[in-house]
C-alpha cells in the first residue's frame, strides 16, 4: 500500500508546483513568515489568523505557533495579527522581489493592564473558526468553570454541545453518540490510554500544565487516525520565555505546584499534584464502615524546550501518574488497585525553508493496572499493561497563497499484555504484538475567494491480523456573507483497538487488539453545518451530523468458559449508528459572556442474537442535552460564574416480574425473571447548577492570588445514578441510588 502511496504523493506535489502559476515566478514574488506568541509568557498561540488587511489573503498559526505568507507580489503592505481574548497587532511591511521577510507577533490579552496588581479578563471563545466540528477550550475557561472538588480539562468538555457526560462520577467522554474508547487521547502527539485518576472521577490532566484543549468532534482531518469517532489534542505549556514564575493551590481534593521559566537555552515548565484526602479518610474511619486503608494518586507533567537556532527547536515532555487504593470491601473482602499512565516524547521542528516546515516526533507510551482480590484467604490478580512506542514525521508546504499541503508518516509498535490469576494459578495469558504504519496527505485550499476545500488521504497497516486500509477525507467550506460560512465534511475511519471499561472503576481497563479472525472497527461521519457572527463578539453555531459503525468488536459476555479457545472466538462483532444536532449560541465579550448549547442526538448499536438481533440504545444514549455556562464579572476584583445542565434520563433495561415455575421433583421453586425490551426505559431526567465565586487579590504582596468558592448542585438534585433491584422479593424491590448531594469546594492559589 505504502509503495502506491508514495509515488502518489509525490505526484500530487510535482502537480501542485508545477501548477501553481505563481511558481514560475516564485523568485520574484516574496515571503513573510514568523511566530505568533503571547507578549506576558512567550508561550506559542496555535490558531492565530494572519491576514494582509484589505484583502482575503490570509493564514493560520499551526501548533508551534508559526505561520507563512508566500508568493506574495512586491509592494508595501500592513500586517493584522488576531486571537479571540488578545487585542490585533498592525505592522507595516515593504517586500522586495525575491526577499523573505520575518515578523513575530507578540499579542497582549484583552482586558489586561500590565500596570495593574490584579489580572481580569472579560472574554473567551469556544471555537476555532476554520473547520466544522472542532472546537477549542481556553484553559482559563477550565479553571473558572464550578468543578467538583477541582477544576478539570475533561469536565470542561462535557459542557460541549455533542459532548456528554455519563454521570457525575465519571470524567468519559461521550461524543456523538461513540462510546470513550472511540475517541483518540493526544498530549503532546502521543496517545495516553487511560486518561482518569479517582476510578474515573476526573481526567488526569492537570489545568496548570496544559497550554491548549482542542477537540475534533467528528469527520476529523486525514493528519489524525486510529479511532472511529473523535480526537481530543491536548498540548502541555512551552513554559514562560521571559520571567520565572510559579503557582501553589490548596484543596479539598488535592493540592497542585508548577514551576516555569526561561533559561539560556530556551524554557522549561513543571507541574506535580497529588491528591491529599489521607486527613478526611482518617477522620472518617472512626465513624463510618468500608473506608480505604490507604488511598492516593499523583501525576506530574514536564517540558523542556531547547532552542538550536532561530529556525530549530528540540523540546521533550513527560507524564506521569498513578492511583493506589486499598479497599476492605467486606469483613473477608480485600480491594487492592494500582493502576496509571507513563508518557514522554521529544520533538524537533525546523523551518526548512520560507515555505515548508518540518516536524519528527519520538513518543513513548505505558498503560498499567493490576488489580488484586483476596476473598478468604483466596487471591484474585490481574496484570494488564499497554506499551506503545512510535515515530512520527511531518511536513507543512505552502505553495501558494491560502494554500497549505500537510503530509506525514507514522510508524510505531504496540504491545498489548493480560494475565489473570486464580489462587496463585495463571487461568490466561494472552500477549498481542504490532507493528504498524500509517501515512497522510491532506491539501487546505482556498481555490475561489468564497470556497476552500481541505481534501485528504490516510492509509493505515496493522500486522497483527494483516490489515491494510485507506481513509479518504474531505471538508468544504463556502462562505455565503462575511459572517456566514456553510460547512460540509465527510470521514471513513477505522479502529484497531477496543476498550473493555467499567464506568465505576476505570482502573479496571482492558485494551484489545485486532489479529487473525478480528477485523479492524470502521465508520463513515458525516457532518453539515452553518456559523454566522451577527456582531463581533456574538457566535452562533449549527450542525448536523450522521454516523456509521461497523465491525465493533467487544469480549462476548456468553462465553463461561474462555479456556482452550482461539483469540477470534472471544469476540462478539455488532454495528450502530448516530445522529443528531447541535446548538451553540455564544457571547464571547463582555462584563457577561458565556454560552449556551443544545443536543438533539440518537445512538444505537445491535450484536447478533442479542435483543432478537434488533438495535437498542447504550446506557448513554441521551435524547436531549443542554448546558448553559454564564460569567459574570462584578469588578475589578470578584467573577461569579454559573453552570447549568439539564439532560434526558439514561436508558436502563427494567424487570418487569418474576414467573413461579414448580418443579415437578419437588425440589425448590424457580423464579426466573422476567425484563423489558432492552435499555427501552429511562431514568429521570438529569439537571444541575454550580455556581462559584472568584476573589483576585493579593498574596502578601509575593504574589497575586485567587480564592474561589464553589458550590456544586446549588440546590441539592439528587440525581438517579441507576436502581438496584431486590430479587429475592417479590414484587421485586427497586432501589434508587443517587449521585452526589450539594458539595461546597474552596480552592486557594497563589501565582507568584
Amino acid at each position: 500500500m505504502f509503495k502506491l502511496m508514495l509515488p502518489a504523493i509525490a505526484l500530487i506535489f510535482s502537480g501542485m508546483i508545477f501548477s501553481d502559476p505563481a511558481f514560475s515566478q516564485s523568485s520574484q514574488r516574496a515571503t513573510v513568515n514568523g511566530t505568533v506568541t503571547e507578549r506576558a509568557t512567550g508561550e506559542s498561540i496555535w490558531g492565530a489568523n494572519v491576514v494582509i488587511e484589505g484583502t482575503t489573503t490570509g493564514t493560520t498559526t499551526n501548533q508551534s505557533g508559526f505561520y507563512t505568507l508566500s508568493r506574495l507580489q512586491p509592494g508595501t503592505y500592513t500586517l493584522v495579527a488576531s486571537f479571540i481574548g488578545f487585542e490585533s497587532q498592525r505592522t507595516e511591511v515593504t517586500l522586495e522581489a525575491g526577499e523573505t521577510l520575518r515578523i513575530n507577533f507578540e499579542m497582549t490579552e484583552t482586558g489586561v493592564d500590565l500596570d495593574d496588581v490584579v489580572v481580569t479578563t472579560d472574554s473567551f471563545d469556544l471555537e476555532e473558526r476554520q473547520a466544522v466540528g472542532v472546537a477549542t477550550l481556553p484553559t482559563r475557561l477550565i479553571k473558572d468553570v464550578p468543578a467538583v472538588l477541582q477544576a478539570d480539562v475533561f469536565r470542561s468538555l462535557q459542557l460541549l454541545p455533542g459532548i456528554k457526560a455519563a454521570s457525575d462520577f465519571s470524567s468519559g467522554l461521550y461524543i456523538r453518540g461513540g462510546s470513550p474508547d472511540q475517541t483518540l487521547i493526544l498530549l503532546d502527539n502521543t496517545t495516553v490510554y487511560n486518561p482518569t485518576h479517582f476510578f474515573g472521577f476526573f481526567s488526569t490532566f492537570n489545568p496548570d500544565a496544559i497550554r491548549d484543549a482542542r477537540v475534533y468532534k467528528g469527520a476529523f482531518p486525514a493528519e489524525f487516525g486510529g479511532r472511529i469517532g473523535s480526537v481530543v489534542d491536548l498540548y502541555n505549556k512551552d513554559g514562560n520565555r521571559n520571567e520565572t514564575r510559579g503557582t501553589a493551590s490548596v484543596g479539598l481534593l488535592s493540592s497542585r505546584a508548577s514551576m516555569e521559566g526561561p533559561y539560556s537555552g530556551g524554557s522549561y515548565m513543571f507541574t506535580a499534584r497529588r491528591s491529599t484526602l489521607e486527613p478526611v479518610l482518617w477522620a472518617l474511619r472512626s465513624s463510618v464502615d468500608n473506608i480505604p486503608d490507604s488511598f492516593y494518586f499523583y501525576d506530574i507533567n514536564g517540558r523542556v524546550n531547547y532552542d538550536l537556532s532561530q529556525n530549530d527547536r528540540l523540546s521533550f515532555t513527560f507524564y506521569s501518574g498513578m492511583d493506589d487504593v486499598v479497599f476492605p470491601a467486606a469483613d473477608d473482602l480485600l480491594l487492592k488497585l494500582n493502576y496509571g499512565n507513563l508518557t514522554g516524547s521529544a520533538n524537533y521542528t525546523r523551518i526548512v525553508s520560507s515555505d515548508l516546515f518540518a516536524r519528527v516526533t519520538l513518543t513513548g507510551s505505558r498503560y498499567f493496572n493490576r488489580p488484586q482480590f483476596e476473598f478468604g484467604g483466596t487471591e484474585i490478580k490481574r496484570r494488564n499493561t499497554v506499551n506503545d512506542f512510535s515515530i512520527k514525521t511531518d511536513l507543512e508546504w505552502t505553495p501558494g497563497q491560502n494554500h497549505t499541503v500537510k503530509a506525514g508518516l507514522w510508524a510505531g509498535n504496540i504491545l498489548l499484555k493480560l494475565e489473570d490469576s486464580f489462587d496463585g494459578l495463571t487461568t490466561q495469558s494472552p500477549r498481542i504484538e504490532s507493528q504498524y504504519f500509517s501515512g497522510y496527505i491532506q491539501d487546505n485550499w482556498r481555490f475561489l475567494p468564497r470556497w476552500s476545500v481541505n481534501a485528504g488521504l490516510r492509509a493505515s497497516y496493522y500486522t497483527s491480523g494483516d490489515f491494510s486500509r485507506l481513509e479518504p477525507r474531505l471538508q468544504l467550506e463556502y462562505r455565503a456573507a462575511d459572517n456566514v460560512r456553510l460547512q460540509t465534511a465527510y470521514g471513513r475511519h477505522y479502529q484497531f483497538l477496543s476498550l473493555i471499561t467499567n464506568e465505576a472503576f476505570s482502573g479496571f481497563d482492558v485494551w484489545l487488539l485486532t489479529d487473525d479472525g478480528v477485523p479492524p472497527s470502521w465508520g463513515d461521519q458525516f457532518v453539515a453545518g452553518v456559523k454566522w457572527n451577527p456582531r463581533r463578539n456574538l457566535n452562533v453555531e449549527f450542525e448536523l451530523f450522521y454516523r456509521t459503525m461497523n465491525e465493533l468488536f467487544e469480549l462476548d459476555p456468553r462465553i463461561p468458559d474462555t479456556a482452550g479457545l482461539d483469540y477470534s472466538e472471544l469476540f462478539r462483532f455488532g454495528e450502530g449508528f448516530a445522529y443528531g444536532a447541535e446548538i451553540l449560541l455564544q457571547r464571547t465579550t463582555g462584563k457577561i459572556n458565556g454560552f449556551i448549547g443544545y443536543t438533539w442526538g440518537t445512538t444505537r448499536r445491535k450484536f447478533p442474537t442479542f435483543n432478537n438481533d434488533n438495535f437498542y440504545p447504550p446506557k448513554y444514549d441521551r435524547i436531549h442535552d443542554v448546558n448553559v455556562v454564564l460569567n459574570y464579572n462584578l469588578s475589578n476584583n470578584w467573577m461569579a460564574t454559573a453552570v447549568f445542565n439539564y439532560a434526558t434520563g439514561q436508558s436502563y433495561t427494567q424487570p418487569l416480574g418474576r414467573t413461579q415455575v414448580d418443579n415437578p421433583f419437588g425440589t425448590q421453586p424457580d423464579d426466573p425473571i422476567i425484563v423489558g425490551k432492552v435499555n427501552a426505559s429511562r431514568l429521570p431526567a438529569y439537571h444541575r447548577l454550580d455556581i462559584g465565586f472568584t476573589y483576585y487579590s493579593r498574596f502578601f504582596n509575593l504574589g497575586d492570588s485567587e480564592l474561589q468558592l464553589q458550590l456544586i448542585n446549588a440546590y441539592s438534585r439528587r440525581n438517579v445514578w441507576f436502581y438496584q433491584f431486590d430479587f429475592d422479593e417479590n414484587p421485586v424491590r427497586r432501589e434508587e441510588v443517587r449521585m452526589l448531594p450539594i458539595v461546597p469546594s474552596v480552592t486557594y492559589t497563589v501565582n507568584f
